[in-house]
This record gives structure tokens, C-alpha cells and sequence, in this order.
């Protein structure tokens, strides 16, 4: 069983088109604040990632924001939150990892993409054996699962480098999933040569 102290939450600094991002961005910070669960993220506030984090202050919650000094300007730091100022973003992901027991995915552009595919690489080669998930209740992520998919299929990606990514709709089931994570030994070498 994995213990989950604190859950790092890759999302976007834009609240995107469809206001049903932001609500539930804002009760996804509000259910790991009400399970205990500290809040690791971008540091901003706005977008969904300013839901996000006032989802959880709303609700008691401790909140992480990893920003780097050149961002606290453009993506607006956000005031409420224990800010960790960096100097770059590999070393905002590195501190994200760091403080961080799982991390999801909610919707987000480019930034959010490349931030889960590094913890998924990561995982991927072992250098983490901390759960990995998306949040995904509209269907947003469903192309990217897709070519999850497809990559196996076609012999670039091993099965139990697939079965790393956990994809839920709601945050209830999502941690129920993380709770039960067990990572098996020797994953890696269960599928070298698919990656």
C-alpha cells in the first residue's frame, strides 16, 4: 500500500474554454484538503492551477506552489500559498517530484503535457516508484490515451510501461487506485526493449 502525504497536480495556467475545467479543478483541490492530502503544483493563480489551489486553502488545505522567479510575474504567483521560488523549470519539476508522493494530471496545454510525460519517463526507467494518474471526467485526455495505445501496440512502449499511467474521472477513485499502488520489482526489466 502507498501512503500519500502530498499529491502533485500538473495543470494549466489558462482556465481553458469550457468553465467546467475550473469547477472541477476547484473540487479536485478540495477533496485531497478534506482527505489530508497535501497540494503540490505550478505556484499560480490563475487558470485552473488558481482553482486548483483555492479549492484546497478553501477547504484547510496545505498548499505547495514551485514557480520559477522569472513566472511569479507572468503567472501570477499566487499570495495564499507556501511559495518555493526556483531558478529554472527542470528545477520547479525536480522540486515538484521532491515534494510530492503521486502526481495527476488535470487539463492544461503544452507545459502540462511535457510535465507528465517527464514523470512518466521517470517512472518508466525507475527513477521514481510513485504513482501516476489523470483526471479526466469530459474525455479531454482521450487522444493522448489513444496514442498510450497505440505506442504499445506497436511495440514502442511495453505493457507495463502502459499500465503506469492511471486514468480515472473522478478524484475519489483516482486515490483509491493510488492507495492500492504497488510497483512491481524489476518492472524495467519486464519490458526492456519496448520504449
Amino acid at each position: 500500500m502507498t501512503r500519500i502525504a502530498r499529491i502533485c497536480v500538473f495543470c494549466g495556467a489558462s482556465p481553458g474554454r469550457d468553465p467546467a475545467h475550473a469547477t472541477f479543478a476547484r473540487a479536485v483541490g478540495g477533496a485531497l484538503a478534506g482527505r489530508g492530502i497535501g497540494l503540490v503544483y505550478g505556484g499560480g493563480r490563475v487558470g485552473l492551477m488558481g482553482a486548483l489551489a483555492d479549492g484546497a486553502l478553501d477547504a484547510g488545505g496545505e498548499v505547495d506552489g514551485v514557480i520559477p522567479r522569472r513566472l511569479v510575474d507572468r503567472e501570477l504567483a499566487h499570495p495564499g500559498v507556501r511559495l518555493h521560488l526556483v531558478d529554472t523549470l527542470h528545477e520547479r519539476k525536480a522540486r515538484m517530484a521532491e515534494l510530492s508522493d503521486a502526481f495527476v494530471a488535470l487539463p492544461g496545454g503544452l507545459g502540462t503535457l511535457e510535465e507528465l510525460a517527464e514523470v512518466l519517463s521517470w517512472a518508466q526507467l525507475e527513477l521514481h516508484l510513485k504513482p501516476v494518474g489523470l483526471l479526466d471526467p469530459t474525455g479531454y485526455y482521450d487522444p493522448l490515451v489513444a496514442f498510450l495505445d497505440r505506442a504499445e501496440a506497436e511495440g514502442f512502449l511495453g505493457a507495463a510501461h502502459r499500465d503506469l499511467l492511471v486514468v480515472e474521472a473522478e478524484i475519489e477513485s483516482l486515490l483509491e487506485r493510488f492507495a492500492a499502488h504497488r510497483t512491481p520489482a524489476g518492472r524495467w526489466n519486464q519490458a526492456v526493449g519496448a520504449g
